[in-house]
């Protein structure tokens, strides 16, 4: 049987304040698919590292992992530190489909949204 779990994957920060948005969206998602495991991992400086929050949602039981990189762009981090990170979590459960979305701020609904949000307030 398939079960399926979403991991965010955030850049991080040394303050951990930063993460308290992608806190609220893991939230918000959690409460839209309740039965839905869903984590935050990070590339840096906060914990889980993507690995680790892999390995936590198959010890949930997931079999199929949905990475969603909450970018704005795909710039150096998910060009060059990303696909490292990605393989290095495939390596740790071998058996578990992975799959990746673009990057946030690339896909359509999320620019129609940010451009509604900044058009906000004017004439």
């Amino acid at each position: 049987m398939e079960r399926q779990a979403l991991v965010l994957f955030a850049h991080g920060a040394r303050d951990p304040r930063w993460a308290e948005p992608f806190e609220r969206l893991r939230a918000l998602v959690q409460t839209k698919r309740p039965s839905l495991p869903v984590v935050l991992a990070f590339l840096d400086f906060l914990q889980p590292d993507l690995t680790t929050a892999v390995q936590t949602v198959v010890q949930q039981g997931a079999n199929r992992i949905r990475i969603v990189p909450l970018f704005f762009g795909r710039g150096g981090h998910l060009r060059d530190d990303f696909p490292k990170q990605l393989e290095a979590a495939r390596i740790a459960v071998p058996h578990v489909q992975i799959e990746v979305a673009q990057a946030a701020g690339e896909a359509a609904p999320v620019l129609e949204t940010l451009a509604e949000f900044a058009l906000m307030g004017i004439d």
